[in-house]
C-alpha cells in the first residue's frame, strides 16, 4: 500500500533556536473544578517534549470549554498535569497577550515551556470566520510579533476556523506537530492508501448522517460496512423491522432523525445493499441482566436496544479477520456498561489480534480500548479527535489542516 504525501511542513522542516508559539487541544472534562488528566495531554506532550529538548523556547495555546458552560475554566491546572507527561516545567501566566504574557514569552530560556491563558478567554477567538479575518485579529497580530514560528498539534479542533487555528499559518512560518501530522495520515489512509485485500468500516454511533456521508465518500473504498448503534438500528427500520423508533417521546434519538433523513436511509441501502451489514441480533436489558433477541422475532419494540447481540458481533469479528484494513467511526453499543460492551469490544479485540492496519476513532470509541484492558500499540493509530476524524472520514476539509497546507 502506497503512502499519502506530505501536503505540509512539519517539525523536521524547523529551524534551530526559534521561539515557537504551539497550539494543542487539552480541552479535558472538569471534576470540582479541576481538569482530568486524559489521553491528550499524553499525545501532545511528545510534541512539546521535542521542542523543548531541541532548545527551542515553547510557548503554549490550547482552550478549554466555552464561555457560559461549567467547563470554561483557567488553564492552570493544564499545565501541571502537562508537565508530569512531558517531564519538565511548564509555566503558566494567566493572560494570554497582554502585557504579563509577552513579559513572561520575553523571560524564556531555550528549552523552557511556557502556557499561556485559555484562548476563548481572548473576544478575538471564537467566531468562526476566515483566516485572513482572524489574521487581523489583536489577538493574532500582537502575539506574533513575539515568535519566529507556529506549530499547530490540534488535529482534534483542526475543524474550527478560530484565530488561534487559523489566524497564525496566516502571518508566521507554519509547522504541524507530531499529534497534527499522525492524525491527519492515519485519518486520512482510507481515502488516500491503496489496499490489495479487503477494506471494513464498524460504523456505529448515534447519527445517521454521519453514516451515510461516511459511505457517500468512501463506497468506492470500502468492501464492508458493519453497523451498530443508533445509527444501525436506523438502518435496520429503513429494512423493514419494527426497531428504530423512540419508545419515550421526551428521549427523541430516532424519530426526528428517521423523519429527517429516512429516504436517504432507504437510498443507501438500495444503493450500497451488498456493502452493508447489519445486525441479525440485538441486546437489551431485562431484570438488570442482558438480554438478546433475534431481529426477525422482533415483532414490535418494547425495550431499548443498548448494544449489537452476540451472533452479530462475532460475524462482524469474522469479517476483520479476513480484512486487510479496519477502520472504526463510532461505538456498537454503550460499552460504558460493561454488560453492553459485546459488541464494540469484541470488534476491538479481533482488529488487535489481526495483522491488519487499522484506524479507531469517532468521539469516545477509542476510551474503550484503554477501559477493557486492551493495549493501543495493537493498533497502527488510535485518534484523539471526534469532530474532525468525522469530517475526515466525509471528506470535508479542516480549516486548521487548510491553514497549514497553503504555507
Amino acid at each position: 500500500m502506497s503512502t499519502p504525501t506530505a501536503t505540509f511542513k512539519t517539525l523536521d522542516d524547523l529551524e534551530s533556536d526559534q521561539r515557537v508559539l504551539v497550539r494543542l487541544d487539552l480541552n479535558s472534562p472538569i471534576e470540582d473544578g479541576e481538569p482530568q488528566d486524559n489521553r491528550r495531554f499524553e499525545r501532545h506532550a511528545e510534541t512539546v517534549r521535542e521542542l523543548a529538548d531541541a532548545g527551542h523556547r515553547v510557548v503554549l495555546l490550547a482552550h478549554q470549554g466555552r464561555p457560559g458552560r461549567d467547563d470554561f475554566v483557567s488553564l492552570a491546572g493544564h499545565a501541571d498535569i502537562l508537565a508530569s507527561h512531558v517531564g519538565r516545567d511548564v509555566g503558566f501566566v494567566a493572560d494570554t497577550y497582554g502585557d504579563d504574557a509577552i513579559d513572561a514569552i520575553g523571560a524564556l530560556e531555550p528549552g523552557e515551556i511556557l502556557l499561556l491563558e485559555n484562548t476563548r478567554m481572548c473576544d478575538d477567538e471564537l467566531p468562526e470566520e476566515d483566516p485572513e479575518v482572524k489574521a487581523e485579529t489583536e489577538f493574532v497580530q500582537s502575539l506574533a510579533l513575539h515568535f519566529d514560528a507556529y506549530v499547530n498539534d490540534a488535529y482534534s479542533a483542526a475543524h474550527r476556523s478560530h484565530a488561534s487555528l487559523v489566524g497564525f499559518p496566516q502571518v508566521l512560518p507554519a509547522y504541524a506537530g507530531r499529534v497534527m501530522q499522525t492524525e491527519y495520515e492515519a485519518n486520512t489512509a482510507i481515502a488516500e492508501k491503496e489496499f490489495d485485500g479487503q477494506v471494513t468500516m464498524a460504523v456505529g454511533g448515534t447519527k445517521a448522517t454521519d453514516v451515510i456521508d461516511v459511505m457517500n465518500n468512501l463506497g468506492d473504498k470500502v468492501d464492508d460496512f458493519l453497523l451498530g448503534g443508533i445509527a444501525g438500528e436506523l438502518f435496520l427500520r429503513a429494512a423493514g423491522h419494527p426497531v428504530g423508533f423512540d419508545l419515550d417521546p421526551e428521549q427523541d434519538l430516532y424519530d426526528t432523525q428517521w423523519e429527517q433523513n429516512h429516504e436517504l436511509v432507504e437510498e443507501m441501502l438500495a444503493e450500497r445493499g451488498e456493502q452493508i451489514t447489519l445486525a441479525t441480533d440485538l441486546a437489551y436489558e431485562a431484570e438488570g441482566e442482558r438480554a438478546e433477541i433475534d431481529v426477525d422475532e422482533i415483532e414490535e419494540k418494547d425495550v431499548s436496544f443498548l448494544d449489537v447481540g452476540t451472533d452479530t458481533a462475532e460475524g462482524y469479528a469474522d469479517v476483520v479477520r479476513d480484512s486487510e484494513a479496519v477502520f472504526v467511526k463510532g461505538a456498537l453499543g454503550v460499552f460504558e456498561d460493561e454488560r453492553f460492551s459485546v459488541g464494540t469490544v469484541t470488534v476491538l479485540e479481533a482488529i488487535a489480534e489481526t495483522d491488519c492496519f487499522s484506524v479507531v476513532g469517532g468521539g469516545d470509541t477509542s476510551r474503550a480500548i484503554g477501559m477493557y484492558g486492551m493495549d493501543e500499540a495493537d493498533f497502527d493509530h488510535v485518534s484523539i479527535a471526534g469532530g474532525a476524524y468525522i469530517r475526515a472520514l466525509t471528506g470535508q476539509p479542516l480549516a486548521g489542516v487548510e491553514a497549514l497546507k497553503e504555507q
